[in-house]
């Protein structure tokens, strides 16, 4: 992969320091802070770090028993610039640029423990078959006033008040923070980050947006990445929070990043598209194979104690593993709209997800079903949480269990990668089982 371009540095002189940042399997940033006269080092060289860094728990600690720590000597991986280049960091006060990074063994090999050396061996499993996933994620989160001991919605700055009311497609809603959400979309466009639609959601103080399709799965969940960051950094500077913990109130519907995709061939045909509303075999094959992997790849959608919370029956968050068209209860939708379209939207992963991983997961299991040709169950029609179905894991614990002994998910990720998300999983679910509910939320609040 050819280095990126130091152009962007030059034409911005007052940028004093970068940040070198991979993501973890938590999907939280690791990295250095490094000053720009030496970035040009960084972007020819790389840079280095422990291995064991992409493997913490979700308070940046060790893992105690990981072969990656003192078993192997936590020996350094190499850490080489992604082709993003650099991004500048609006929430920042100091003019400063974020240069993405992701990990390689010393020998050039991608390094197996990387969520998103993960997600481009399931891209390149598409592209051996002349075929390229069009991803489009939503991502909801909460604005929320933590300054208290009760967790509230901030006073908007234009009324003065605090409303404490949920307000679906509320206008107002989303004006009360106006000042915010227009520096976020500047921010955003600065970032090349595709910001589209932005409503108020069904939570309090819960906003969602749409990020726009894109033919790089790579793109679309480095994108995902970077808004996260963005959102939480720009709240902080207008004095609240921003959140994507899965379900920071207990009254009112959690967060998810929905996900939408489709899969062109190598003439760019939607191979989902039969001129009708019903779609291909292979829409079918795809959606038995995401179908068929949701239990085992719950952990994937659902990766700490308070996403637990989520998925809970007539809350807008799956709990029974069914499809169906043009219906929001299920796990697997197929939304209606023109045939070219047709595509499917995988709605169990939380907001609290690392976006490497959950769209590795989705789209991995989806080819599994492609490559395997299993047909689904019949759609299901109403109100599918009053329906008979297999369940979603509602147990931490079970999830852990299932994605550690699934054959499925090997066929998905590494190896590696499932040892360390589950000696991760398990650490934090007996740290966490010590403390109080307020003390996991100040812990998830910040990090996830």
């Amino acid at each position: 992969m050819p280095a990126p371009s130091l152009d962007w540095l030059r034409t911005h002189p007052e940028v004093r320091t970068i940040r070198a940042a991979a993501c973890d399997l938590n999907g939280v940033p690791r990295g250095k802070r490094v000053p720009s006269r030496y970035a040009e080092k960084v972007v020819t060289e790389g840079t280095r770090f422990p291995m064991s860094a992409l493997n913490l728990d979700i308070w940046g600690e060790d893992i105690d028993d990981s072969p990656l720590v003192f078993e192997t000597g936590d020996r350094d991986g190499v850490l080489r610039p992604t082709d993003r280049g650099f991004v500048p960091m609006p929430w920042l006060e100091a003019p400063s640029a974020l240069l993405p990074i992701w990990m390689y063994h010393e020998d050039g090999r991608p390094f197996d423990g990387d969520p998103r050396h993960a997600l481009a061996a399931v891209a390149q499993r598409y592209k051996a078959r002349g075929l390229t996933p069009v991803v489009a994620v939503e991502l909801e989160f909460f604005l929320i006033d933590d300054s208290t001991r009760t967790l509230q919605i901030p006073i908007s700055p234009r009324s003065g008040k605090r409303r404490k009311a949920a307000e679906i497609l509320s206008i107002r809603a989303l004006d009360a923070f106006d000042q915010f959400f227009t520096e976020l979309y500047e921010a955003c466009e600065a970032m090349d980050i595709p910001a589209d639609t932005a409503i108020s959601e069904a939570g309090l103080g819960q906003f969602e947006i749409n990020l726009v399709h894109t033919d790089n799965v790579l793109r679309a969940a480095d994108d995902a990445w970077l808004f996260k960051w963005l959102v939480k950094g720009l709240a902080r500077r207008h004095g609240f929070a921003a959140s994507f913990m899965a379900k920071p109130y207990e009254d009112y519907s959690g967060s998810g990043m929905h996900a939408h995709f489709s899969v062109l061939d190598a003439a760019g045909q939607n191979i989902f598209d039969d001129g009708g509303a019903k779609g291909t075999k292979t829409l079918h094959h795809a959606i038995a194979g995401c179908l068929r992997a949701m239990h085992d790849s719950t952990l994937i959608f659902a990766p700490h104690l308070n996403s637990y919370d989520r998925l809970v029956p007539e809350a807008h968050a799956p709990s029974g593993i069914s499809w169906a068209y043009e219906n929001r209860t299920v796990a697997i939708r197929v939304p209606a709209g023109a045939p070219a379209a047709r595509r499917i939207e995988h709605r169990v992963a939380g907001g609290d997800v690392n976006p490497y991983l959950a769209l590795a997961a989705m789209l991995g299991a989806a080819l599994t079903g492609i490559e395997d040709e299993i047909a689904p169950p019949e759609p299901v029609t109403g109100n599918a949480y009053a329906l008979d179905l297999p369940r979603i894991p509602t147990e931490w614990g079970d999830a852990i269990d299932a994605f550690e002994n699934s054959d499925l998910m090997k066929r998905i990720f590494p190896d590696m990668l499932i040892r360390n998300m589950v000696l991760t999983k398990r650490q934090e679910k007996l740290y966490m089982g010590e403390l109080t509910q307020p003390e996991q939320t100040e812990i998830y609040l910040d990090t996830v």
